[in-house]
């Protein structure tokens, strides 16, 4: 599941229909990383280093919720949290979406 691309999609299709996306708050881990944010490190960056794989600059954005779902609105500086490691950070999150998903009875 890490290394290939997470379609966080899937679960928000009903008749091949994408319904919106709401936020789904990533729950924070012990083993999560702080990092720095720089203007010139872009969040696929931070998601190649942390997860090998470009792909999840979203879930890092996810993750911090303060910044309002815009990378450039972060400030340099500014201290992100990268959920981590990736496997459990998406497992967590695939429980949000299936609590979700249950209490407002799509895909049921």
């Amino acid at each position: 599941m890490a290394k290939q691309y997470y379609d966080r999609y899937q679960k928000f299709k009903v008749n091949n229909e994408i319904k919106p996306l709401p936020f789904i708050k990533v729950p924070v881990q012990s083993s999560d990383v702080s990092v720095e944010y720089k203007r010139n490190t872009r969040l696929d960056i931070l998601s190649q280093q942390y997860y090998g794989v470009p792909y999840y600059g979203w879930l890092i954005l996810q993750a911090n919720p303060s910044y309002g779902g815009l990378e450039f609105d972060i400030p340099e500086g500014s201290i992100l949290r990268v959920p981590y490691p990736l496997i459990g950070a998406l497992q967590a999150y695939q429980q949000e979406i299936d609590k979700f998903n249950y209490l407002y009875g799509i895909n049921s």
